[in-house]
């Protein structure tokens, strides 16, 4: 249930992020359309408001990477085979620290060019 909801709620931004900044809404019009579709309370739901007008395509962004990572993930997964082990993935892709996605792309695939070969 939680994965869903926390699914739903970044469905939600993005139509909230793209309804402000590209659509022209107002801020009570994303408010209440956050506070309708995800169930947030409306001071959490103020302050995503409040984010998504600061930073335009922040929900997007965030996005993009989460199906970045995932991507990679299953390119791992594959590359590995049984051998895969996501604390080892996770440790990899977390102590690189923030970069940019394709310096990150590359960096994993470094790494799991790195441990397949024999």
């Amino acid at each position: 249930m939680g994965r869903l909801q926390a699914e739903a709620f970044r469905a939600a931004r993005l139509v909230a992020d793209t309804g402000i900044n590209a659509k022209e809404w107002s801020f009570q019009q994303a408010l209440d359309f956050l506070v309708e579709n995800t169930g947030k309370p409306v001071e959490e739901a103020r302050a995503d408001v409040t984010r998504y007008i600061v930073a335009p395509g922040q929900a997007t962004a965030y996005a993009v990477g989460f199906l970045r990572i995932l991507a990679l993930r299953q390119e791992a997964q594959q590359a590995l085979g049984a051998r895969f082990q996501l604390a080892d993935f996770h440790d990899r892709l977390l102590g690189l620290g923030p970069l940019p996605l394709p310096i990150l792309e590359e960096q994993v695939r470094e790494w799991l060019g790195a441990i397949s070969s024999p």
